[in-house]
């Protein structure tokens, strides 16, 4: 999540913006845990496992030859027939497939694919030879089973034949890994999905944004905007600012009413309000004041307030990392993606899982329980970071998806902030090494929601749509002219924009053969051409750009520093976008009348219907298009010193980092915006 603040001269603001950094898993690997090789150890066979030598433990970063423990590791488990789970998943969710919307409950789920005693055993067994303890384990339900253990470095190197060295991680501190990928023994080797905690980087999530719970630090300070500002697209010109292109500029959204985003994206034309669905909504920590901030701001903007029961919170253990997770943060992202949701389907039930924190083993938990206890049928997800920062864990993340495919949950995840994730482009806090994909968007079992720029004009009405990628040129001193020839200075003055792009992990799956065009698929974010098509994301788009942005109210502090009350701020980015589109798809399931499950088949069954429409770069010429922003310098006040800037839309990136929005499916806005993709399913 985004809010509109900016700062010129140091470089955009990210402030409380949902990213989740946990790691990549092999080429090919995740299929059933842990991959064939030749590693033999004391005379029997071992098996490698994908994924645990991270790939910035190179030798270049190599800061020390020794290490330091402890050990805390997650052994995830693979379950019984994870061939059969991939096939499955994909019967169910295809459309003319015998199988297809042939769901299985939780319990038939766990009795067909979740682990049993014997790997339960055979990895305690394992674990506990080498001289680790375990912890915990989870093996109630099918997804994000684990025997979780602790030990030395010697226990752990014993178990898993690696020495340990230290390097300088991800997260910009001497991290431990391991000096070359982990062998486990061929006897568990079909009981374990994939390792995390051999390395000692910290895979967290960052927000891409009265009685205080004592367990919880009290809200962050508001994202105070300064005027002038439209409440509708051209509503409101800076006729008194120089021009650009020949002409002048409106001022950017105050922020939109849910009710203007029903109307352009056709929700209200629907009639569909989600009515008889539930939704899930997946986060890190809980805002204390989350439920009667949803209800005021709903009062506020003329929608329904929740129903007795239509909203339940759950929380998955206790709250740990709030310091270093910033748990401050999170509480902007849960009020947008809560009030987004119920902004465009304002009668579905709403289901909260609260992660106990920011890492990548407490938001998997969450997804998991959503799985385990069927508590929705459609799951926004508003976290990912560069694919590279995911860590170990992404086989069973894939996992998950796959088990909620076989219950008829679709999951959905928003691509990022940060477009292409080049070095240039990422804030420090999720510092990518190069150009790559988002995970979990890049999974080929989740829905991956990409961003727009949308222009609505007076009475809800649809004006145009362009991919969502900015730079802001700020006003020269006297201000006669913009500083800089528009677009402004790249990539000092890079404002954010969607993720997409080309995945090196994961082959195209079916449902976008013939769709992605070929030249892309195979066009690798390195410069070099695979042999074979691979995963493209996003899937689809919506809404993002905090210069058009959503409207949403929360209780924060106030700028004497000392108060709480409710404050209204604009707030964008993919975070915004992955529930907008969530909604959407409840709203589409009442109006077919059952669930849908992963929707992604369906989704690009619909390519070149009016059930979206085509987003690309230049929707009105070739011309740029640009609006115009007062920002505070510092947001966190409501007065004092502002800078105006000149925000171009629809630059996604430059050079080899660059995602260019063209006729067609594209990396940046995939099959487009919806429009009329509900009545696609009709009544």
């Amino acid at each position: 999540m985004r809010r509109y603040t900016r700062l010129v001269g140091l470089g955009p603001i990210f402030a409380a913006s949902a990213l989740l950094a946990v790691g990549l898993p092999m080429a090919g690997a995740a299929r059933s845990g842990a991959a064939r090789s030749g590693a033999q150890g004391r005379g029997m066979p071992r098996i490698t496992v994908p994924g645990s030598h991270p790939v910035w433990a190179a030798r270049s970063r190599q800061v020390s030859a020794a290490a330091a423990g402890p050990v805390r590791l997650q052994v995830y488990l693979a379950g019984d027939d994870g061939a059969g789970l991939t096939a499955f998943a994909t019967a169910v969710s295809t459309p003319g497939n015998p199988s297809y919307r042939k769901f299985l409950t939780p319990a038939q789920v766990l009795r067909r694919f979740g682990p049993n005693r014997a790997q339960v055993r055979s990895v305690r067994a394992w674990l506990s030879s080498s001289g680790l303890r375990i912890t915990s384990v989870q093996a109630t339900g099918a997804a994000g089973a684990y025997v979780a253990a602790a030990g030395s470095l010697a226990a752990a190197g014993r178990a898993f034949h690696v020495s340990f060295r230290t390097y300088r991680g991800p997260d910009g501190r001497s991290d431990r890994a391991p000096a070359r990928a982990a062998t486990i023994p061929a006897r568990v080797a079909g009981a374990v999905l994939a390792v995390s905690g051999l390395d000692s980087a910290r895979y967290v999530s960052e927000p891409s944004l009265l009685r205080l719970d004592a367990k919880l630090p009290p809200p962050g300070p508001n994202g105070w905007r300064k005027g002038p500002c439209s409440h509708y697209f051209g509503q409101r010109v800076a006729y008194g600012k120089p021009r650009a292109g020949g002409r002048h500029w409106p001022w950017a959204i105050c922020g939109y009413r849910p009710s203007q985003i029903r109307g352009a994206y056709h929700v209200t034309a629907s009639g569909m309000t989600g009515a008889g669905q539930t939704v899930a909504i997946v986060d890190a920590y809980r805002s204390p004041t989350l439920l009667a901030d949803a209800n005021r701001y709903a009062r506020l903007t003329g929608d329904p307030q929740f129903r007795p029961g239509q909203f339940t919170i759950y929380q998955t253990g206790r709250y740990t990392q709030l310091r270093s997770c910033g748990a401050q943060g999170w509480y902007g992202e849960q009020t947008l993606d809560v009030e987004a949701l119920h902004g465009m389907a304002p009668a579905a039930k709403v289901r909260f899982v609260a992660a106990g924190s920011c890492g990548n083993a407490d938001l998997l938990e969450a997804d998991a329980l959503v799985v385990n206890r069927h508590l929705a049928s459609i799951v926004s997800d508003s976290w990912s970071n560069p694919a590279d920062e995911f860590g170990p864990a992404a086989a069973a993340a894939d996992r998950i998806f796959k088990l909620g495919a076989a219950e008829g949950i679709g999951f959905y995840f928003s691509t990022g902030d940060h477009g292409y994730n080049a070095p240039d482009e990422t804030p420090a806090s999720a510092r990518s090494n190069r150009i790559q994909v988002s995970y979990p968007s890049s999974s080929p079992w989740v829905t991956a929601v990409g961003g727009t720029s949308l222009a609505i004009g007076r009475n809800q009405r649809y004006l145009f749509e362009t991919s969502w990628g900015s730079i802001i040129d700020p006003l020269q001193r006297g201000g006669r002219h913009w500083e800089f020839p528009p677009p402004g200075e790249y990539p000092r003055l890079y404002n954010g924009s969607g993720g997409g792009g080309v995945s090196v992990v994961y082959r195209q799956p079916a449902y976008q053969a013939g769709v992605v065009p070929t030249g892309l698929a195979t066009h690798l974010p390195d410069g070099k051409v695979s042999p074979g098509p691979m995963r493209v994301i996003p899937d689809v788009s919506a809404v993002a750009d905090p210069a058009t942005g959503l409207l949403v109210g929360q209780t924060t502090l106030q700028p004497n520093g000392r108060s709480y009350a409710f404050a209204l701020a604009v707030v964008g980015g993919t975070s915004l976008a992955c529930p907008v589109f969530a909604a959407i798809e409840a709203d589409a399931q009442q109006a077919v009348g059952h669930v849908l499950g992963f929707a992604n088949p369906l989704i690009y069954a619909r390519y070149g219907t009016s059930a979206f429409r085509d987003v690309t770069d230049h929707p009105r010429g070739s011309g740029m298009l640009h609006v115009v922003d007062n920002a505070f310098i510092h947001p966190s006040l409501d007065r004092g010193a502002f800078v105006t800037l000149l925000d171009t839309l629809g630059i996604n990136g430059e050079g080899a980092a660059a995602l260019r929005a063209v006729p067609g499916y594209d990396d940046v806005t995939g099959v487009g915006s919806p429009n009329r993709y509900i009545q696609s399913f009709g009544p």
